[in-house]
């Protein structure tokens, strides 16, 4: 199955959460969220079926999957590669998710949703330690830098996105400089670091180990 490409607000009420997909929206009154906090369809606010422990396990996974906006196969790539790395695993693959390039593209803030992010580094318009790099999933490690290539840094876009992204801070596991339009990825952040929606990581540890 491909990635989704349907209205992305009716994932948040699938959810029942904000997931923060559509960027500066999700943070106004007009959040289709704040007014139908309920699944979406029909029969969405009449939903009374107590949920099974594997339902609670693939919610949470798939609600994982749905903020990075991965796709399974690549979910469960991270999963293994988290696996194999010494530490808590559940903690490693939110490390691992965090830092793919379209993510780190967000964080930084040149793009207002990680959907955005992607379309960013894919049309070519990023550099990672000068060299250009149109793949999403491309991981980064400390020390990287991330710039907008010359031929863009007149996208009044990013500019923009920078400027809405100031007020609200940016991680302090990145760097980043608005007038040069480059950033920094100083180190792996730790879990209490991560500004995600709260996410259950145990729980996906426990639907991939059943």
């Amino acid at each position: 199955m491909g990635r989704y490409t349907g209205p992305v607000c009716r994932l948040c009420r699938r959810e029942g959460m904000k997931l923060y997909l559509k960027g500066e929206k999700c943070y106004s009154p007009s959040c289709p969220f704040e007014k139908r906090p309920f699944p979406p369809g029909q029969h969405g606010r009449n939903v009374r079926s107590r949920p099974t422990d594997y339902w609670i396990r693939l919610r949470e996974k798939q609600r994982a999957r749905k903020i990075y906006g991965v796709s399974e196969k690549q979910f469960k790539k991270y999963y293994e590669m988290a696996d194999r790395i010494k530490g808590v695993t559940g903690e490693n693959l939110l490390v691992i998710l965090e830092r793919r390039l379209d993510n780190v593209v967000y964080r930084m803030g040149f793009a207002v949703s990680r959907k955005q992010a992607r379309q960013l580094v894919t049309h070519r318009h990023f550099k990672v330690n000068g060299r250009v790099v149109d793949k999403p999933s491309y991981l980064l490690k400390p020390g990287d830098i991330v710039e907008i290539k010359d031929e863009s840094k007149d996208m009044e876009l990013v500019r923009e996105n920078l400027e809405s992204t100031k007020e609200r801070g940016f991680p302090h596991w990145v760097e980043v400089e608005p007038e040069a339009l480059k950033g920094k990825f100083v180190s792996y952040p730790a879990r209490e670091d991560l500004r995600t929606p709260e996410i259950r990581e145990q729980l996906i540890v426990e639907f991939y180990s059943r």
